[in-house]
């Protein structure tokens, strides 16, 4: 894995540099699922300036506040050469670092800060207390809180009386788009098809970890093969680090959750009644945890005739990597440590092309921005977009559409998201058409369908004249 690379990002980063322009300290929170590239997006960031890079134990049943504080200040030492550290105390350790970085332009990273200091209910007071007497008196120091807990984060930071007026800059990274996905697999030195970047996109979406354990030597098929179904395989086992590191001895709970989602998406209500779960409990935080950490997104529908978001939401697994995990490897775990899928075909596995098609749903969602560009509509243009659901009742039929686009000029674009292992066939027309007919539009209200495809479709659909646009995927690659 080429630790150096370093794609995309540009906006985040120019956020970044745009603190040193200030006269006063920076303390910034910066947010994002596990293996997004949080810490290399802050070593790019210091890559030319002083930085001091601290972070947590991951958690483990023998991990305990002194053990934070230990490891903490071994690497205090570390870096400063400090010796004789009492770790008793964080008021202490953040004395010492604050005196250390003191003066001139300097970056502190506070890595992991959950696991640091989840177990410690005075570390966040200490920290407190340290930036408001000690480390906000370098004007050019900038202070970065870090982590993949997103929930905790926001309920302990974000939202902490404690750091209110405090907080500098909030940055909560995303997948990386397609362009830069692309980008990214030909830095590797991957030569693939089309085709090919589309299947390892469909497993790692645009998590850039993920995509730099591709093999440029070896085709994707391949490539999949190795990381997933081989029991020394990265992606074999990342299931079981995703769910323990983050989420501790309530990850049972989290996994029954996306559980629920692999299939598509669905509403609270059906959620708590398969998990038996009593409506306003603790799911709700539950799903919200799952919410910040980028692993499900909560997909509102609106009402067409007001425009207005609606109360009712659709939650949606967004992580392509979870969905194929409980998919695909999961189901046939003793199979791959016994090295029966060494020769194995992908296409065998069951359910694998309609998995895959809600693979290329979340990559389209991901990057909603190039369908809008595609379709020439300018933000100001929209009244809103997301996928979109009507239920059935008396005066209307039920409806869920991929994506929908309204606009201020009172005309939808209705977006088919269509994954085929072949060309795409006529049918597609009459799918389309029935979702039209079913949408209760308002009087005045146009309808325009839009395929957004992957792998090519019949010349019939273009000399049917039905569709007003149809997007490829290798032009949202470019």
């Amino acid at each position: 894995m080429n630790s150096h690379l370093f794609i995309g990002r540009k906006a985040p980063l120019e956020k970044l540099k745009k603190l040193f322009r200030k006269k006063t300290a920076s303390l910034v929170v910066v947010r994002g699922r596990r293996r997004i590239g949080k810490s290399r997006l802050l070593e790019e960031f210091a890559k030319k300036e002083k930085f001091y890079l601290f972070t947590g134990l991951p958690p483990t049943p023998k991990t305990t506040p002194q053990s934070q504080r230990e490891e903490f200040a071994r690497q205090l030492n570390e870096k400063t050469g400090i010796g004789g550290l009492k770790a008793n105390d964080w008021g202490d350790l953040f004395s010492h670092l604050a005196k250390h970085t003191s003066k001139g332009r300097v970056i502190v990273l506070l890595d992991e800060i959950s696991w640091m200091g989840s177990l410690d209910p005075d570390f966040l007071g200490k920290l407190k207390i340290m930036w408001d007497t000690q480390f906000s008196k370098n004007p050019k120091l900038i202070l970065v809180l870090c982590g993949s807990i997103s929930s905790w984060i926001e309920k302990n930071i974000i939202s902490s009386t404690g750091f209110f007026g405090r907080i500098t800059q909030k940055i909560y990274l995303e997948e990386l788009s397609l362009p830069n996905c692309n980008k990214m697999l030909n830095s590797l030195g991957f030569k693939g098809s089309l085709m090919e970047k589309f299947l390892i996109l469909s497993i790692t979406g645009g998590v850039p970890w993920y995509i730099e354990l591709v093999n440029p030597a070896l085709p994707a098929i391949e490539n999949i093969k190795q990381l997933c179904f081989e029991k020394e395989g990265i992606l074999f086992d990342e299931f079981r680090q995703i769910f323990h590191d983050l989420f501790g001895s309530r990850g049972e709970i989290y996994q029954k959750i996306v559980r629920q989602l692999v299939g598509g998406s669905k509403d609270y209500k059906t959620i708590a009644d398969t998990l038996e779960y009593s409506s306003g409990g603790p799911l709700s935080d539950y799903l919200q945890d799952l919410t910040l950490s980028g692993y499900i997104e909560k997909d509102y529908t609106w009402s067409i005739k007001t425009g207005r978001e609606s109360r009712l939401a659709h939650y949606r697994l967004s992580d392509n990597y979870l969905r194929f995990y409980f998919k695909s490897i999961e189901p046939n775990k003793n199979k791959i440590e016994k090295g029966h899928f060494i020769r194995a075909t992908l296409n065998i596995l069951p359910g694998w092309e309609s998995m895959v098609g809600l693979q290329f749903e979340n990559l389209v969602l991901n990057n909603r921005y190039l369908i809008l560009q595609h379709l020439r509509l300018a933000p100001t243009d929209i009244v809103y977009d997301n996928p979109y659901f009507q239920r059935k009742n008396t005066k209307q039929k039920g409806c869920q559409i991929d994506y929908l686009i309204q606009t201020r000029y009172q005309t939808l674009y209705l977006c088919e998201i269509k994954f085929s292992r072949n060309e795409i066939s006529p049918k597609v027309i009459e799918e389309v058409r029935e979702k039209i007919e079913r949408l209760s539009l308002p009087k005045g209200f146009s309808c325009l369908p839009v395929l957004i495809h992957v792998n090519g479709y019949s010349p019939k659909i273009d000399e049917a004249s039905f569709f007003v646009e149809t997007i490829n995927f290798s032009s949202l690659m470019s």
